[in-house]
């Protein structure tokens, strides 16, 4: 029998996890999507923190269409990291595929100074 979408999802994000770990020197930019909102957070695995957060639920985060609010959300994330002081991140992109907005949150925080 297939796995569901949900089920699917869940196996890809325990293997990518076990990869990926956020450090205070290399914290983790985790991405959830939900379907009308996306949520980007910059978290320190060794230490249970987290660092930096935004959503496209913030009163400041403009956006028409999914896509904007999701550019919105990763020039917000890059900007509150460079802030914290945070250069670079391990990208974690939680079992989605690196496509539509997953992908445009991660090119918008790259072009705001992220490195990953």
């Amino acid at each position: 029998m297939a796995l569901s979408k949900l089920q699917r999802r869940a196996r890809i994000k325990r293997r990518i996890r076990k990869i990926i770990s956020g450090t205070a020197t290399k914290p983790r930019l985790s991405v959830f999507r939900s379907n009308k909102e996306i949520y980007a957070q910059i978290v320190d695995d060794v230490n249970g923190v987290t660092l930096a957060s935004v959503s496209s639920r913030d009163k400041e985060i403009k956006g028409t269409s999914k896509l904007e609010a999701a550019a919105a959300v990763g020039k917000a994330i890059g900007e509150k990291a460079a802030k914290a002081g945070i250069e670079t991140v391990a990208f974690d992109r939680n079992g989605y595929l690196y496509h539509g907005r997953v992908k445009v949150l991660a090119e918008a925080a790259r072009e705001s100074g992220l490195k990953f």
